[in-house]
């Protein structure tokens, strides 16, 4: 093969990948407004009064004969469709690394989730029931979609594109996010305007969500392609689940599998580990955020929509910032730059006064400028971890961690509080998660890691 049939060839290589990477950012820009407007906005209140609307006398609904106080109702959803999503993407991973047909897997999880969220508008009246069947539908899907998604980056960029195919991909997701909040927030607010109940109008910011996702989604699988499966490593490679097996013990045993496969790569398990640690204290912070603006500050509600607006406006310009400090400085020091500027945050809130929004606001710009980059950076660290041929599969247990195990944290904020009464205490015990997180991750070698794994490192990680 002469040298210009060798560059063509490289060039059109490196073509086919911006592509797939064009259409790959398209997924997170589809996908990311339900975890705005639905999950963490609209759903929970209106699912809650349309429960309240539906209890009994003592304030009790009864799904399938239990009885369930109507305001736990969102929560016990949620929960469910975690436990459902951590059962289901062990098998879908799998699946999708046997076969090479992760494409059509991603598709089907899509559609699941935004065909369940646009059915959220027709949850008028007492229809709770429905309410937290379509929940618990559309965010395991959502979970499965994620995983699959994900598992592409390292398929789709080259070691050194990494960390900044990574960021942009957030960033498009925030910006969409924040996009449509705005669009939804006048909507909800304007209501009366544009002649419609407040109820019609959270029931057309749900819906609208499902149509963005579902018509967006079509890009990205228009452009990312399969590829054939990888020949299984030898020496105790993860086993294919019992055909026969239930569906949750099937999971549940190749999610076993997938750790047990782990093992063979320890640094690899490490970094897990210490991912596992820090992402519970994110995770923990923007979902007990509000709670400490509005228990601990007495902030009001549009104080704290317009602060969660601010923190996805600003994780844009976070995550592309952290991908360009990544590029001089490495993924692995920029990450651990972060944890300390999250240990940082957390000190400052602890000393915000009551009854001040302005620096309610300063703690959400910091939140903002670091969420992004955090989740960004961890994900292409993660992807450079992966043995070649497994990148569903290990991407099923990244986002299991992601989800299905980030409860530590709620519990020793809710312990801590019940403790002292205080949420300024609560909201500094956090700090722990990053500490440990950095001295974890400070101790995993990542370059002999990527070795290790079977893959080429980049120039900077």
């Amino acid at each position: 093969m002469g040298t210009g049939t060798v560059r063509a060839t490289a060039a059109d290589e490196a073509a086919g990948r911006l592509r797939e990477q064009r259409g790959w950012y398209f997924y997170d820009w589809a996908c990311s407004v339900y975890s705005t407007s639905v999950l963490t906005v609209f759903l929970g209140p209106y699912l809650t009064s349309v429960a309240k609307a539906a209890a009994d006398a003592d304030g009790y609904v009864h799904p399938l004969g239990v009885p369930v106080r109507a305001g736990s109702f969102f929560a016990y959803a949620v929960s469910l469709s975690v436990i459902v999503a951590v059962l289901v993407m062990p098998l879908v991973g799998a699946a999708a690394d046997r076969t090479g047909r992760k494409k059509p897997l991603l598709g089907a999880a899509a559609y699941t989730g935004a065909a369940a969220t646009t059915g959220m508008f027709f949850l008028g009246g007492e229809r709770y029931l429905l309410g937290g069947v379509l929940l618990v539908v559309a965010n395991a899907a959502q979970s499965v979609a994620m995983m699959l998604y994900n598992s592409y980056l390292p398929q789709i960029a080259a070691p050194k594109e990494r960390d900044a195919v990574s960021s942009r991909g957030w960033a498009f997701g925030y910006a969409a996010g924040s996009l449509v909040l705005v669009v939804n927030l006048v909507l909800y607010l304007a209501h009366d305007s544009f002649g419609l109940s407040e109820s019609m109008a959270v029931r057309v910011c749900l819906a609208s969500a499902g149509l963005w996702w579902g018509g967006f989604a079509l890009i990205p699988l228009a452009r990312l392609r399969d590829r054939p499966a990888a020949a299984p490593e030898d020496g105790g490679g993860s086993a294919a689940p019992a055909e026969r097996a239930p569906a949750g013990a099937a999971g549940l045993r190749q999610l076993a599998a997938t750790f047990r496969d782990m093992r063979r790569h320890p640094l690899t398990l490490a970094f897990l580990l210490a991912y596992l640690v820090y992402n519970d204290g994110i995770q923990t912070v923007i979902s007990q955020a509000s709670v400490y603006g509005s228990e601990e500050l007495g902030l009001g509600q549009s104080t704290l929509i317009a602060a969660v607006l601010l923190v996805q406006v600003l994780a844009v310009a976070g995550a592309l910032g952290m991908g360009r400090l990544a590029r001089r400085y490495g993924a692995k020091r920029t990450v651990l730059g972060s944890l300390v500027a999250w240990t940082l945050t957390l000190g400052a809130g602890y000393f915000l006064p009551a009854g001040a929004p302005v620096g309610f606001f300063g703690l959400a710009a910091a939140i903002g400028l670091v969420l992004g980059g955090s989740q960004a950076l961890s994900r292409s660290l993660f992807s450079h971890l992966v043995p070649p041929g497994k990148e569903a599969e290990y991407f099923s247990a990244y986002e299991v961690s992601d989800r299905g195990m980030s409860w530590l944290g709620p519990l020793l904020f809710g312990l801590t509080y019940q403790l002292t009464g205080s949420y300024r205490d609560a909201i500094l015990s956090l700090v722990a998660f990053f500490v440990l997180g950095f001295l974890l991750l400070a101790r995993v070698p990542v370059r002999r890691a990527i070795g290790e794994a079977g893959n080429a490192a980049p120039e900077r990680i």
